[in-house]
């Protein structure tokens, strides 16, 4: 039987993708899938010398040199634990399982633990960047025991994308860790695409902006602080025909998306946690809405808004769009980078933000230049308590808020749906210290259920005795 390095269980498209990476790495890679099919059409379709199929779990496992090491990429939730119940009893002590789907944080958290009482090491191992980044070297987010990672580290800190030198690939912290990384990734993600979005929805329908104008404008973005990976492909995105019908493809593409759930999770554990990711939730919340196709057909003859239209200087306010969005696209990732912050200290992760965001720059969806400046805003003060706070940043919002807000304001006058610009600029003004409202809301709890209130002239609690002449 031919020795291999590491096995990978799932051989779907990023469990493939995957596989081939490690194989053109120099690594003997076993692989295995339920469905014999799906194996075999791996092995015609992209043979290679170092991929060596197996057609039994035992088999597969067999081959491995020691300590073992075993990628699971199936589909989260009870599947994966399908698997580890059919490895664990050919395993030994010091074998290692990674799970390289986008598992939910607190399902790896019980899963490590359980495995370690039995002497194996299991990492959740958040992978970003589709199918091309893991056949080509995608963003690498491992969590677990730290002792394990050393095994582990060879094969994935190789097959991982590289910036400016580096590996995309870093050890995040113990068991939950990586998976959580990459669930916020995937929230930041989500409010990125949606600041996108809404951006192309006030070019096009304030600025009066054609594909063909809009397709330059992004490649212009694209040259400056907002360079990344999300604004290249939509400047080709703007240009791509139908084959269909010849028409500009994006037109003719339904107004409706879908999410799988990561973005979701990401906004339910920032209640959980008490922090403020209000833009990843619009973003979700915006995704929800656009599925109500029908219903949005059926009321858009009913509600009239009163259009102030303006002749718009396209150049203009092209620019006044890329300023605020740059510095929305700020305030959401100074949201998920807070969520991560507070997280760290609930968990115990002891998280580097600055390595977080360095291994963001390449390989995966949100890889982006802006990156760098995280990683330098990180490197200048670890403790940083808020993105927004950094120097660099500090000084990027204060010149283009008025820019978020006069767009914001032609986007609601329009009756154009802005709602992750909108919480951008909601949290500043939250943030910077402008009163929210909050001692009236504080006095309606005491009022209709005795909860108290606190002064800001005296320490303690206190509690009025309401006498309401209008009750």
């Amino acid at each position: 039987m031919q020795k291999t390095d590491i096995g990978v269980i799932g051989l779907a498209v990023m469990g493939r993708s995957l596989a081939l990476n490690m194989a053109d790495h120099g690594f003997k890679v076993g692989g295995y899938n339920r469905s014999h099919e799906v194996t075999e059409a791996l092995v015609k379709e992209h043979p290679h010398d170092n991929f060596i199929p197996f057609y039994e779990l035992e088999e597969l496992v067999d081959s491995q040199e020691r300590p073992r090491k075993v990628l699971i990429m199936v589909k989260a939730g009870r599947p994966v634990d399908l698997v580890i119940e059919q490895l664990v009893p050919l395993l030994e002590e010091g074998d290692i399982i990674l799970d390289g789907g986008n598992s939910f944080f607190e399902d790896t958290i019980r899963r490590e633990k359980s495995l370690k009482e039995k002497g194996i090491y299991y990492f959740g191992t958040g992978v970003s960047g589709g199918e091309k980044g893991a056949r080509f070297g995608p963003s690498i987010m491992p969590g677990g025991d730290r002792k394990g990672y050393d095994y582990v580290a060879p094969v994935l800190e190789a097959i991982a994308a590289k910036a400016q030198g580096e590996p995309c690939c870093a050890y995040m912290g113990p068991d939950g860790a990586g998976h959580y990384v990459k669930m916020v990734h995937n929230g930041i993600e989500y409010a990125d695409m949606q600041l996108i979005a809404e951006a192309y929805l006030l070019l096009k329908y304030v600025g009066g902006c054609s594909n063909e104008e809009l397709a330059a404008i992004f490649d212009e973005w694209n040259r400056k602080e907002l360079k990344s990976y999300l604004i290249g492909i939509t400047a080709g995105i703007f240009r791509e025909k139908d084959d269909l019908s010849g028409q500009e493809l994006l037109d003719v593409i339904l107004d409706s998306a879908g999410q799988k759930g990561t973005g979701r999770w990401t906004s339910l554990e920032s209640l959980k946690q008490g922090v403020n990711v209000s833009m990843i939730t619009a973003a979700c919340n915006a995704r929800v809405m656009s599925n109500r196709v029908e219903e949005r057909r059926a009321a858009k003859p009913l509600f009239t808004v009163s259009q102030e239209k303006r002749a718009v200087d396209k150049k203009a306010f092209g620019e006044q769009v890329r300023n605020g969005l740059y510095t929305a696209k700020i305030i959401a990732y100074a949201q998920g980078f807070e969520l991560l912050a507070h997280a760290s200290g609930e968990y115990g992760w002891n998280l580097d933000y600055g390595r977080i965001a360095a291994i963001f720059r390449a390989g995966c969806i949100i890889q982006a230049d802006f990156l760098d400046d995280i990683t330098r805003a990180y490197e200048r003060n670890p403790d940083l308590k808020n993105l927004m706070l950094d120097p660099f940043f500090l000084e990027r919002i204060n010149a283009g808020q008025e820019s978020l807000r006069h767009i914001l304001t032609m986007g609601i006058i329009n009756g154009i749906p802005v709602p992750a610009m909108s919480q951008a600029a909601a949290y500043l003004d939250a943030f910077r210290g402008m009163p929210v409202g909050a001692n009236l809301i504080q006095a309606q709890r005491d009022c209709f259920g005795a909860h108290t209130y606190e002064r800001n002239d005296r320490e303690g609690t206190f509690h009025h005795d309401w006498r309401l002449s209008n009750e």
